[in-house]
């Protein structure tokens, strides 16, 4: 089917005297013919990445393409280096399929040469009909067996990997590590379609630079997920590596959209077989819900770095809060007159107790270190000296910045 469209797409441009390229519904290549003479930004990045970007495509819609049924002359864009076009729907009875663009610089396109391409319009139509309705069926298998791999039932998942294997989606069975994007939005429990595009160009960029029988993904209603397949990124190295990519990845695709404040990568712990992706996932998915409480992890989060965290997170924090782990803290950590102290009291627990670490980590006299301190063991009706109260005190800080009733600058 795709050379049935390259045939279509050169023959057209060949008559029209201009490169044309033909995009599906969601604006990703799908076909181009050969490009001579002026062309933009837009058009270069479109070929090489084989996608828009977000910026791109609600230009397109907000010049009302998705909704156009007859060719459309589209103005200049200097801010994205964006020439002149013109734009001619594809649809299959009414059903929207794609676009056809043409570059309208210097020579503009007569009304004669687009009466040439809408006459081609038939064959187009159904030359990307019937490919798009085996690129869905494809990507459709793909994200459901993807998503089987995701859940607990092991009946569910060993037919998942029998059916990506036979299928040829990845290459083989081995070494499979997680990555889960988690993208802080206003609404949390949901992400919108600008920022549901983003992360599917994202996802898709990267599993091309990884290798895409190497990789799997699948975008859910609040977060993506990148499963690293029996390949070169599913050592920690490799797989930070994918992440980091996927991280770049993200902040050009999430670059001017409102609805995203920013974006935090988890990292699950690598599992011998792909039947085991799931366990992988749960600590990918839990480390980027940390990392987007305690944004001074970074970007990326690997699951094997939390520390304590990798046991809060799977703690149900309606039934344990910090005054139950030490009431004394509890009552401090609403007061912000006591941040100060709090924040030093954390160095001094992180550090094991060590002074001397804690005043130069700090910039403090010793002195001043010892009255904190003091005022803590005061206030929180404590004792330091005592092994306990400082594991109860020092849980109780960390569970507090997972619930965000303590939130340091640092």
């Amino acid at each position: 089917m795709r050379m049935e469209l390259q045939r279509i797409v050169d023959r057209v441009a060949a008559r029209v005297k201009r490169p044309a390229l033909i995009e599906d519904r969601r604006q990703r290549v799908v076909v181009y013919s050969e490009h001579t003479g002026v062309i933009d930004g837009v058009r270069r990045s479109a070929i090489l990445r084989r996608h828009n970007t977000p910026e791109i495509i609600a230009w397109a819609r907000e010049i009302g393409v998705m909704e156009a049924r007859q060719p459309v002359r589209t103005p200049a864009c200097p801010d994205l280096d964006l020439l002149p076009r013109v734009c001619v729907p594809i649809r299959h009875q009414d059903l929207l399929l794609g676009f056809v663009w043409f570059i309208d610089a210097a020579e503009g396109m007569s009304d004669e040469d687009i009466s040439v391409v809408t006459e081609a319009m038939p064959d187009l139509s159904l030359a990307l009909y019937r490919e798009n309705l085996l690129g869905e069926l494809t990507s459709q298998r793909e994200a459901e067996a993807t998503r089987t791999l995701l859940v607990e039932s092991p009946e569910a998942r060993r037919e998942a990997v029998r059916s990506l294997l036979t299928d040829g989606v990845v290459a083989r069975d081995g070494e499979v590590r997680a990555v889960v994007a988690q993208l802080a939005t206003a609404r949390d429990d949901v992400l919108d379609d600008a920022a549901r595009i983003a992360l599917e160009h994202a996802l898709v960029a990267t599993r091309q630079w990884v290798g895409s029988r190497e990789t799997l993904h699948l975008v859910r209603h609040d977060h993506g997920v990148l499963l690293l397949c029996g390949g070169r990124a599913t050592g920690l190295v490799a797989a930070e590596d994918a992440a980091a990519h996927l991280d770049q990845a993200l902040r050009a695709a999430t670059r001017g959209l409102v609805s995203v404040s920013r974006t935090v990568l988890g990292v699950g712990d690598g599992r011998p077989r792909l039947y085991d992706s799931v366990l992988s996932y749960q600590e990918a998915f839990q480390a980027a819900r940390v990392g987007v409480q305690l944004p001074a992890l970074g970007p990326v989060v690997p699951w094997a770095d939390l520390g304590i965290y990798r046991l809060l997170s799977g703690v149900d924090t309606r039934h344990l809060d910090v005054a139950r782990v030490h009431p004394g803290l509890g009552r401090l950590l609403g007061d912000e007159a006591h941040q100060v102290l709090l924040e030093t009291l954390e160095v001094y627990l992180d550090l094991a107790g060590n002074a001397h670490a804690t005043a130069e980590r700090l910039r403090l006299h010793r002195t001043t270190l010892y009255y904190r301190l003091q005022r803590v063991e005061l206030l929180a009706g404590t004792d330091l000296k005592d092994g306990n109260e400082r594991l109860c005190l020092h849980l109780a800080l960390k569970l507090g910045r997972l619930t965000g009733g303590y939130q340091p600058d640092r």
